[in-house]
């Protein structure tokens, strides 16, 4: 989720990956120094890191994993006052990765037999998803997960004020769960359930409800009890309504599409709760990394729900080479590679978490500001690690 639309930023990002590999473009001279021993191997990761920031994003942090072992990796300012560097345990809000630790614990209540991905969403939330055409009895835990359901977006309803600099006048605004899918129900559905695909950030606001009603917790205790401790994950937290970002972190930064000046605002505290569950979660890119490996190792789900979960749909949306599972894609990049993951927007902040399917090679990147989409910053950097695909010298907004 950000300030600027999901769907477009990731269209960007599997678009201008096939741009990128089709433009050969050469990689930039790097500064004397810029390069580390540590890096070997990464260097065209190192050189898109720095494209990103002479496109004008103020800084980036990298974790990458493969058969060398971890690079960590940082281009920029982490915080524009001060100078200051991104740093390895930098926490930040990661967004709409928050989807993928939904979507695993309501497939472990399936694999301890408390629901099933066939249960219809009023079975566990009677009579909430009703209105304007909208028929929770219609629709499926499992076409909340693989965004099938043709639910509204919520975050598309003017009244939320992720639109324009009025965010600015609303970003400490508490919003509860039901509010938010109220909001969704004052507008009529995308398509029929199950006719369609449509990403729908209202989906994964109800998956985490039927997990509470479904353990008479909250969807915070739940995923603190079940992936956060067991992971030690001790960088990564639901903030709920609390608006700052624990340390250590950098800033968060942004700029408005209604404001002609293209004014950065420094936007690192905010009241997260218009995302909650589905985009407020904060994390560092060893936790990430940490939970994907997890994951894809088949320590957090058996067998069978790791198979639900990589079994995936189209989702034309986001163009050719991207389909999508139960809480993550699948992307085919231009090189032939195919990585799974998810990619997470929020005010000043934008995420991407990949792997391949054994989990040798993975990616997990920050950047501490919204508009990275807006230079294909993001494309490049995941072509460069995964790929081997080298960046032009410059980036243009």
């Amino acid at each position: 989720m950000t300030l600027r639309t999901v769907r477009t930023t990731l269209t960007t990002l599997v678009a201008a990956a096939a741009t990128v590999a089709a433009a050969g473009l050469s990689a930039p001279s790097v500064a004397a120094g810029a390069e580390q021993p540590s890096a070997r191997g990464h260097e065209a990761t190192r050189a898109a890191m720095d494209a990103a920031v002479k496109a004008g994003v103020p800084g980036v942090l990298v974790r990458a994993h493969d058969a060398r072992g971890a690079w960590h990796g940082g281009a920029g300012a982490a915080d524009l006052r001060t100078g200051r560097p991104p740093l390895p345990a930098d926490r930040f809000r990661a967004g709409s990765i928050s989807k993928v630790f939904i979507a695993t614990v309501l497939l472990q209540l399936e694999a301890e037999g408390r629901l099933s991905m066939a249960d219809s969403v009023d079975k566990w939330l009677p009579g909430l998803v009703r209105g304007n055409g909208h028929d929770g009895r219609k629709v499926s835990l499992r076409q909340l997960l693989n965004h099938t359901s043709g639910i509204y977006d919520y975050t598309e309803d003017p009244d939320l004020h992720l639109g324009g600099k009025v965010f600015l006048d609303h970003r400490y605004d508490t919003w509860r769960p039901e509010q938010l899918v109220a909001l969704a129900m004052r507008h009529k559905p995308k398509f029929a359930p199950g006719s369609g695909w449509n990403y729908t950030t209202t989906e994964y606001v109800l998956a985490a409800m039927v997990v509470e009603r479904a353990t008479g917790r909250s969807y915070a205790a739940e995923a603190e009890r079940r992936i956060f401790e067991p992971l030690g994950l001790h960088a990564t937290s639901l903030p709920g309504t609390g608006v700052r970002i624990p340390a250590p972190s950098g800033r968060m930064y942004t700029t408005f599409p209604d404001d002609p000046q293209h004014t950065v605002h420094d936007i690192t505290e905010f009241n997260p709760s218009w995302g909650w569950a589905a985009g407020e979660i904060i994390s560092s890119t060893a936790d990430l990394d940490r939970f994907l490996t997890a994951l894809m190792r088949g320590e957090l789900l058996p067998a069978a729900q790791l198979q639900k979960m990589t079994t995936t749909v189209p989702s034309p949306d986001f163009g050719d080479g991207q389909d999508d599972g139960l809480g993550i894609f699948r992307a085919k990049l231009p090189c032939g590679k195919v990585v799974w993951g998810h990619t997470g927007f929020m005010p000043g902040s934008q995420s991407m978490a990949y792997t391949t399917r054994d989990g040798r090679h993975r990616l997990v990147v920050n950047f501490n500001t919204d508009w990275a989409g807006d230079s294909d910053a993001a494309a490049y950097v995941l072509l460069a690690e995964f790929c081997g695909t080298t960046s032009p010298a410059t980036l243009t907004r």
